[in-house]
C-alpha cells in the first residue's frame, strides 16, 4: 500500500471537509506516493513517538492532535514541535492528523466519549453551520428519473437519518437557441415552450464537484441550467460535542465519581452541584468552554469537557454542573478507535497503537 491509499481510508473515517477552518488536518509530512511499511497510531506525535515508530519500522504515524498546528518560520529543533518534525522528515516518516475532522463526525470523538459512559439517544450538541448546499436544475420528464438517481448516487439527497430526498415541481420552460446551438427540443432560432420538471436536492458542500459531474453527465440538455445555494441550515449529524442519556439517573457526586473511573481522570474540577439527579449529559472532548450555552440550552444536567477557566465555572448559574475532566482524558479512547477502524480495513501492513503516554498533565 502507498501512503495515499491509507489517507483515502482515513478520509472514510474522518472526512477532511468536516474539520474546522482553524485546524490543520491531513498529511502533514511525507510523500503520499511512498510505500507504507507500517502504521503507528498516537494521540500526539512527539519525538518519543517518532522514536517508537523508527524502532517498530513504521513509516506512517497517525496522530489525533496535529503536531504542526500553526506555521513554522524556522525549523531548528529549538522546541518539541520542531524536533519531532525534523526527526520525522529525516527518517521518511509521514505524519497524518485527524483532529476536528474526527471531532465533528457523528461516530467520532464525542460518540466514543458517550459510549465509554454508556449514554443512549445521542445527538450532536453544536451542529455544523454553512455545510449544506442546494442544487436546483430543470429537465424534461423523460430524463428526470435518470438524472435524480445519478445525483443520489453522487451523494445528494441525504438529510439526517434519511437518504434519496428530493423535491420536484412542474412548470413551463422557454428558450431560443442561436445558430450554433443544438437543442434537444426544437431547432436553432426557434422559440420553444417545453413542459419541464424542476428538481431540488441538498448536498454536503465538499461533494459539489461530484454532484456537478453527475449533473452534466446525465442531463440531456446541451446547456444545463442549474443553481447552487449555500443554506443556513445546521447539519444534524455533523458537529462538535454530543448529548446523551443515562439509562438510570444518578446523584451528581456519584456520577462524577463514575466519570472519573471510566475516563481514568486524575481529578475533576466542577461547578457547584444543583441538587438534581443526572439524567441527560452533554460531552465535548477537548477544549469545550465555547459550548457552555449550548449545553445549558440542550437541557443537560452535566457538561463534561476540558480546559475550563476559573470564571467560566460561574456560567453554570445553577442550571447545570460544569465538569473539567482533563483534555487528554476526554479524548482518551480515540487512538484505540482509530486503531480498530484501520485494522479492519488494512491487512497487508502492521497497524499498531503507540505505547507512549503523551499526556502533559500530571496529578499528585
Amino acid at each position: 500500500m502507498k501512503i495515499k491509499d491509507i489517507t483515502t481510508i482515513l478520509e472514510e473515517m474522518a472526512p477532511l471537509a468536516y474539520a474546522e477552518d482553524f485546524d490543520n488536518v491531513g498529511l502533514l509530512t511525507g510523500n503520499a506516493n511512498d510505500e507504507a511499511k507500517g502504521i503507528l497510531i498516537c494521540h500526539d506525535a512527539l519525538e518519543a513517538v517518532i522514536d517508537e515508530a523508527i524502532a517498530k519500522n513504521c513509516n506512517m504515524v497517525i496522530c489525533f492532535h496535529p503536531i504542526l498546528f500553526s506555521g513554522l518560520k524556522k525549523i531548528t529543533g529549538r522546541n518539541y514541535v520542531e524536533r519531532a518534525v525534523i526527526k520525522a522528515i529525516k527518517n521518511d516518516i509521514a505524519l497524518y492528523a485527524v483532529h476536528t475532522a474526527l471531532d465533528n463526525h457523528k461516530n467520532g470523538v464525542n460518540k466514543i466519549f458517550c459510549d465509554a459512559l454508556g449514554l443512549r439517544n445521542t445527538k450532536v450538541l453544536v451542529a455544523k453551520e454553512g455545510f449544506i448546499r442546494k442544487l436546483i436544475t430543470y429537465t424534461i420528464t423523460e430524463n428526470f428519473e435518470k438524472l435524480r438517481n445519478a445525483l443520489f448516487d453522487a451523494g445528494a439527497g441525504n438529510i439526517g437519518n434519511y437518504e434519496n430526498c428530493s423535491f420536484s415541481s412542474q412548470g413551463k420552460g422557454t428558450y431560443k437557441g442561436n445558430a450554433d446551438s443544438d437543442p434537444k427540443i426544437g431547432e436553432p432560432g426557434e422559440f420553444v415552450e417545453a413542459q419541464e420538471l424542476k428538481l431540488e436536492v441538498t448536498f454536503e458542500k465538499h461533494l459539489e464537484g461530484r454532484i456537478l459531474q453527475a449533473l452534466f453527465a446525465n442531463h440531456v440538455y446541451e446547456q444545463v441550467a442549474y443553481e447552487i445555494y449555500s443554506l443556513e441550515n445546521r447539519h444534524q449529524n455533523i458537529g462538535l460535542g454530543m448529548t446523551g442519556e443515562l439509562e438510570t439517573p444518578m446523584d451528581e457526586a456519584a456520577f462524577l465519581r463514575f466519570v472519573k473511573e471510566k475516563m481514568q481522570a486524575g481529578g475533576i474540577r466542577h461547578s457547584m452541584f444543583t441538587g438534581r439527579e443526572v439524567k441527560k449529559v452533554a460531552v465535548l472532548g477537548g477544549s469545550g468552554s465555547f459550548a457552555i450555552k449550548n449545553a445549558i440550552a440542550s437541557g443537560a444536567d452535566v457538561f463534561l469537557t476540558a480546559d475550563l477557566k476559573y470564571h467560566q465555572f460561574y456560567e453554570a448559574e445553577g442550571k447545570i454542573v460544569l465538569a473539567d475532566i482533563g483534555h487528554f482524558e476526554s479524548e482518551r479512547f480515540t487512538k484505540d478507535f482509530i486503531g480498530r477502524f484501520l485494522s479492519e480495513k488494512i491487512k497487508s501492513i502492521p497497524v499498531e497503537i503507540s505505547g507512549v503516554d503523551t499526556n502533559p498533565v500530571h496529578y499528585l
